[in-house]
């Protein structure tokens, strides 16, 4: 067993000498099978909330009502949830009601995916009700009984499935995914916050173009932001190799076709960070300047190593070069410059101010970026006498 499992089996031992039962069960007993890293585990128990607290002495109550107690051990902390049931779902998210219940099979009734519904005992075996263990082997994603049911208690299942096709290198089950191409539309009812999660999970993933090639097929990318018309655009996504690309070089990727008026919008829609949007809009900036911005050591220096180098990354992808060959290229250029910043220049304002005894104005920006241009291009010596001489002589001091 996994070390993390070995780690938490007190936990299920205390639960168990109360007289309840308790599983590890999720993503983590799936990803123990499949022999993926397990960065945490999540515990299912017949008992209450209630009963939780009477046998942990430190605990927290992060989502006592759908059952979710945090205990605090001197091992680590840990979310513990109650068997459970859940009724309808009137906004595609969340249950309007759960009843707890003592059946671990009921409670892994209400879980999205069979892969996703199984358990796991302290001493490692298996609950395997829905054949989940199978469909890891034939590396299918199915919904635990009926899809549509599934989707409409938290639309965010749909992509969820598409997700785990990019991660999982796995594909949907038939009849999964008609009802998700049916159902596309009330993707619409969630928070694109949490769609935006999943998308970006989904880029990330290794198998990403068979996952955006589904979500075309399906129309789901129909009712995600900016997306309804760009079909086309994002069918150029399978040419391109993502999988050498981060979150902002993607990003980059997806909105380099769209008008500079639009891209704040557009990733705005998706409730991106304005850190990232900013990266975003200088990276596609970059990319876009005619010729190569890398031409240049003074848009190399105003761009930073970090930016030169997505930029370089992303030009690459869009004209099929070589991303990797760009990357190290741009790392090159960056670190053949004279000077990395602006501090590193030997003179400053105050030393043109004293020098031609005028006014702060426009001028000494001015001044000192023709200077900078000079000496990363190598036409002046980074020196303050030797840039005092060559100002004098431009008539400039």
């Amino acid at each position: 067993m996994d070390q993390l499992f070995l780690k938490s089996v007190p936990i299920l031992e205390l639960i168990e000498k109360a007289g309840f039962e308790a599983y590890f069960v999720g993503g983590s007993v799936r990803d123990y099978i499949l022999g993926r890293p397990i960065n945490d585990v999540d515990i299912a128990t017949s008992a209450t909330p209630e009963e939780i607290k009477r046998i942990f002495p430190k605990t927290a109550d992060i989502g006592i009502e759908h059952g979710t107690v945090l205990i605090i051990t001197e091992a680590g902390t840990y979310e513990i949830t109650t068997f459970r049931t859940e009724s309808s779902y009137s906004d595609f998210r969340r249950p309007d009601s759960v009843q707890f219940v003592r059946s671990l099979t009921e409670d892994l009734q209400r879980r999205d995916f069979t892969m996703n519904a199984m358990a796991m005992d302290k001493s490692g075996n298996i609950i395997d009700p829905f054949n989940g263990k199978h469909d890891l082997v034939e590396k299918r994603i199915i919904t635990v009984g009926n899809p549509h049911e599934r989707f409409h208690e938290d639309a965010l299942r749909m992509m969820r499935a598409l997700r785990f096709v990019s991660q999982l290198g796995f594909e949907l089950d038939q009849d999964t995914f008609v009802s998700l191409k049916e159902n596309a539309q009330i993707i619409n009812e969630i928070a694109v916050e949490r769609i935006l999660v999943e998308f970006e999970k989904l880029m990330a993933g290794s198998n990403n173009k068979r996952a955006i090639s589904l979500l075309l097929e399906s129309g789901l990318y129909q009712y995600l932001p900016h997306f309804s018309k760009e079909k086309d655009h994002l069918g150029n996504l399978l040419k391109l190799p993502l999988n050498q690309l981060k979150a902002a070089e993607i990003w980059s990727v997806i909105m380099v076709h769209t008008s500079d008026q639009e891209i704040e919008a557009a990733l705005r829609a998706w409730k991106l960070p304005l850190k990232t949007i900013r990266n975003v809009q200088r990276i596609i900036q970059l990319v876009k300047k005619d010729p190569s911005f890398e031409n240049s050591a003074f848009d190399v220096f105003q761009a930073g190593q970090i930016l030169a180098v997505q930029a370089a990354k992303v030009r690459a992808a869009l004209t099929g070069g070589d991303v990797m060959d760009a990357e190290e290229n741009a790392h090159q250029h960056y670190n053949k410059l004279i000077i990395k910043q602006m501090s590193d220049l030997a003179v400053t304002g105050t030393d043109l101010l004293n020098w031609n005894q005028e006014k702060p104005g426009p001028w000494v920006k001015e001044s000192l970026e023709m200077i900078l241009k000079a000496v990363l291009d190598d036409v002046l010596i980074n020196d303050k006498e030797e840039i005092k001489r060559w100002l004098e002589k431009c008539n400039l001091s």
